[in-house]
């Protein structure tokens, strides 16, 4: 399948030997597959169709891209940090994988003014500049492979636009940051402790936020506190992505 020619909120791209440049000014490389950097922009609510019928978005390169993006998180805390524990390294992944710091480097980058998404649904989809930070990265790793994809995570991301100490002493509270929403929309929120995994040391605990009732987000850690944090960080990221009725 081809694109119809490349429109964004933005800008509008005539060939694709332009947008392929606009990429190149940001990541510092010139993509291969140019398909797959146009479908990284295609947000759900721009969905095209081929003519089998088949239905495309950027939502599989950005499932694809968020767990790469995990690992090399994950692989880079590790090193930079040999002697801190499971529950700092994770904390930290969050931090930096973390759908509000994925908007904003979608915007720093100016990734932002390529997405392709319907106008006016745009004030619904406030995710959807971190969706396609993801996306793209899913469409790099598909384009390069994965070290090369390392490479620019590292190198043109990460060292570029997050301080590591400043990261460390960053105060992310999801589950304060729930409770505040829910006081101010007027909504009853409650973490429930659902199961428990494993024993001993291993012992995990998965937790369920709801909101008036309605199950929203599971989260699961070592701690019972850990967990709701986790919950509360998926309940806030769908809160603050996509319209739900709560």
């Amino acid at each position: 399948m081809r694109f119809r020619p490349y429109r964004s909120n933005e800008v509008e791209f005539s060939t694709e030997k332009e947008l392929k440049q606009a990429i190149k000014n940001i990541l510092g490389y010139k993509p291969g597959n140019i398909y797959l950097y146009q479908l990284a922009f295609l947000h759900k609510s721009a969905t095209q169709e081929t003519n089998n019928g088949i239905k495309i978005n950027n939502e599989r390169l950005e499932f694809l891209g968020d767990a790469i993006l995990d690992a090399v998180a994950a692989d880079y805390l590790f090193k930079t940090f040999p002697t801190k524990d499971e529950g700092f390294l994770t904390e930290m992944r969050s931090k930096i994988v973390s759908r509000a710091m994925l908007n904003k480097l979608s915007q720093k980058m100016g990734i932002d003014q390529f997405i392709q998404l319907d106008s006016t649904s745009a004030a619904t989809f406030k995710s959807c500049k971190g969706d396609a930070f993801e996306a793209l990265i899913g469409a790099l790793y598909l384009d390069k492979g994965y070290d090369f994809t390392r490479k620019i995570i590292l190198d043109r991301i990460i060292s570029r636009y997050f301080n590591m100490d400043e990261l460390v002493n960053q105060e992310v509270n999801f589950k304060s940051k729930i409770i505040e929403w829910a006081q101010r929309e007027k909504k009853h929120t409650q973490f429930n402790v659902v199961d428990e995994i494993g024993s001993g040391y291993k012992k995990q605990y998965i937790v369920e936020l709801e909101v008036n009732g309605e199950a929203i987000a599971r989260g699961q850690d070592y701690s019972i506190k850990g967990a709701e944090q986790n919950a509360a960080e998926k309940s806030w990221q769908k809160i603050n992505g996509e319209t739900i009725d709560l």
